[in-house]
């Protein structure tokens, strides 16, 4: 009798050390164990922009200038370069055309009587790139819009961290943007934690395998966004067809001017509030990049109908989520602009390594 209880025993313990050793694994294999699929993933299909006319933009000034809020120890430096943002903090200046922040102000404070525009937070222009990063204040949450024109889409470009393609293939939005020159960034879809969904990026798909249900942001070498759901094209066609950039975590926030999710909708299991990325098209070749703090005492936070409310009265047309949490992050002039929580709650700020960004550069 006590050899089968002991039998018994043994067999527990073994059965109990192999379920352990199989949910180990599968954890690991899910967001830890690096699988990389393509080493050098950095090329560009531009040949999907040769027969596009290309209009430089009129930014009054025929070198690109970078200009931020002033720091405590310098108020009046600034900086004129060619291509590429210099590293440091610099003063405002008024050599863009000014249009960006006050069409983005000017919506949103028309549009949301909640909003509050706390200022701006810096600012870059040459004759391809224009950006104003405009601060706003809603619902008890810090919000960064980057109000962005461009002469052409192939400007808006993504990047792979590490240069690599594959699973859990991570570095931080900031580490990722200064490998590239960005002149501004934002976390992607982090492509990377999940086994479907297609990936199109550069004009290159690297995924065709569809995640059924999905809503996919198309953005087409011509500038223009396309929400769409994968049983209408394949990864490949959707090349063919122009796509430029395709991301799959949505959901789709704005089309056709009309705000697309209901309240108390959310992705999976998250929370209401939340720190926010999205990325949305006012009209052609001009978007906004959003950002939003939250899980902090100063900023709590944005539900999806929060910021697709707040991506409306920005004057999108189309907008769409993507990835957020402790995700969410801003780079701008060779700094993380806002407080990302990628070590979880708190007021102390940390990036959370992520597989993919979105950027503006050459």
């Amino acid at each position: 009798m006590p050899e089968r209880k002991n039998r018994k025993y043994l067999f527990a313990v073994v059965y109990s050390l192999v379920v352990a050793a199989f949910t180990a694994y599968v954890m690991l294999d899910t967001f830890v164990l690096e699988r990389v699929e393509q080493v050098d993933a950095t090329a560009q299909n531009t040949s999907m922009f040769d027969d596009i006319e290309v209009k430089k933009l009129n930014t009054g000034t025929a070198n690109s200038t970078l200009s931020a809020a002033p720091s405590a120890s310098d108020e009046s430096s600034s900086a004129s370069h060619s291509g590429k943002p210099s590293r440091g903090r610099h003063s405002r200046s008024a050599e863009t055309d000014g249009s960006s922040q006050t069409d983005t102000q000017t919506r949103q404070n028309s549009t949301n009587s909640n909003s509050t525009s706390t200022g701006t937070a810096g600012s870059y222009s040459d004759e391809n790139i224009a950006v104003t990063i405009n601060e706003y204040y809603e619902n008890g949450t810090k919000i960064y819009a980057a109000d962005v024109r461009l002469s052409s889409a192939q400007y808006l470009k993504t990047a792979f961290a590490n240069g690599s393609y594959g699973k859990n293939v991570k570095a931080t939005t900031s580490d990722t943007a200064e490998e590239n020159d960005a002149i501004l960034a934002i976390n992607g879809d982090y492509y990377g934690a999940r086994e479907k969904g297609y990936v199109i990026r550069n004009g290159i798909a690297y995924r065709s395998t569809a995640e059924s249900d999905s809503e996919i942001l198309c953005i087409y070498a011509d500038g223009h966004f396309d929400i769409i759901s994968p049983d209408e094209a394949s990864a490949d066609e959707l090349v063919e067809s122009g796509v430029w950039q395709a991301f799959t975590f949505g959901p789709g926030l704005i089309d056709e001017g009309s705000v697309t999710v209901s309240q108390g909708q959310e992705v999976d299991q998250a929370m209401a509030s939340n720190p926010r990325t999205a990325i949305g098209q006012i009209d052609e070749l001009h978007y906004v990049f959003v950002v939003s703090d939250g899980r902090t005492s100063e900023s709590e936070g944005l539900s999806l109908y929060q910021l697709a409310e707040f991506m409306k009265g920005l004057g999108c047309t189309t907008a769409y989520n993507l990835d957020g949490g402790g995700s969410s992050t801003m780079y701008f002039d060779g700094e993380v602009i806002n407080n990302p929580t990628g070590g979880g709650h708190g007021n102390s700020a940390s990036e959370r390594k992520v597989s993919d960004i979105v950027y503006l550069g050459y």
